[in-house]
C-alpha cells in the first residue's frame, strides 16, 4: 500500500476512534437531510458493536425525488467496501460480496419510503421489504462473513474503505429511522416497522434512539417531516 493510502487509513481509523468517543443522542422525530448531490456529504455513523457478522437486518426510511441511482446505506469493510451495501436504482440491490437485485417495487418520489434489508450466511438468502411489500428471496455470499472494524456510510456510496466518493450515486433527500441488527429481524417486527409502529426491539448494531453519528459537508439534522 501505498504511503498516502496508509495515511488515508490511519486518518480515517483515528476519525473513528474520535466520532466513538462522541455521546449518544436520541434522533426520535429527527432526521438527516442531504439538501444537494455532492461527493462529500456524508454521515458517519459508529456501531454499538464491532463483531463479525453472519446475518444482518438494516430498516430505513426515505424521502426523495431522485430517479438516479443512489445509496441508501453503505457499510464497508478493510478487506470489502460492499461488506453491506443497499442501494436505489434501476431496483434495489444487496450487496454482500456478491450482489441481487430485487425488481418490482415502485418508489414514491417526494414521500416517505420504508426500507428493510436482510441477509443470513447460513443459508445465503436476502430479501428486501418496501412499503410493506416483500421480495422474493434470493442467494447471496451463503457462508460469507463481515469481519474487521466497519466503516459505516450515509449519502454516499464507498468505493474504498470509508472513501471515494462519487456524486452521481450520492442520496439528496432525507434519511430517518435507521437500524441495523446482527440478526435477521422476524417478519413481525418488520411488519411492525413498515407500519409506523414501535418496533418492540432496537437495533443493536445501530439504533436510531441511540445514535453515535458524525456529520461531514452539507448535511442538517432537523425536525422530521411528514
Amino acid at each position: 500500500m501505498a504511503v498516502s493510502g496508509i495515511v488515508g487509513v490511519f486518518i480515517f481509523l483515528l476519525t473513528h476512534f474520535i466520532t466513538s468517543l462522541a455521546d449518544k443522542q436520541d434522533l426520535s422525530g429527527k432526521m438527516f437531510t442531504f439538501p444537494v448531490e455532492s461527493d462529500t456529504a456524508h454521515v458517519i455513523l459508529v456501531p454499538n458493536q464491532s463483531k463479525s457478522l453472519t446475518a444482518v437486518t438494516v430498516c430505513l426510511r426515505f424521502f426523495s425525488d431522485l430517479t438516479r441511482e443512489k445509496s441508501l446505506f453503505s457499510f464497508a469493510s478493510p478487506t470489502n467496501d460492499n461488506a453491506f451495501l443497499l442501494f436505489n436504482g434501476n431496483g434495489y440491490h444487496v450487496f454482500q460480496e456478491t450482489f441481487a437485485r430485487f425488481e418490482g417495487f415502485e418508489d414514491k418520489q417526494n414521500e416517505w419510503n420504508s426500507v428493510c434489508a436482510t441477509w443470513d450466511s447460513q443459508t445465503g438468502i436476502a430479501q428486501i421489504w418496501v412499503n410493506g411489500k416483500q421480495s422474493v428471496r434470493k442467494g447471496i455470499s451463503k457462508g460469507g462473513i463481515i469481519s474487521g472494524t466497519p466503516s459505516i456510510i450515509l449519502g454516499q456510496e464507498q468505493d474504498s474503505y470509508g472513501g471515494k466518493f462519487d456524486k452521481a450515486q450520492s442520496f439528496v433527500g432525507m434519511l430517518t429511522d435507521i437500524y441495523m441488527w446482527d440478526s435477521v429481524l422476524p417478519y413481525p417486527e418488520i411488519a411492525l416497522y413498515m407500519s409506523y409502529i414501535q418496533q418492540k426491539t432496537v437495533g443493536n448494531v445501530i439504533n436510531w434512539r441511540s445514535l453515535d453519528f458524525t456529520a461531514n459537508g452539507y448535511v442538517i439534522v432537523e425536525n422530521q417531516v411528514n
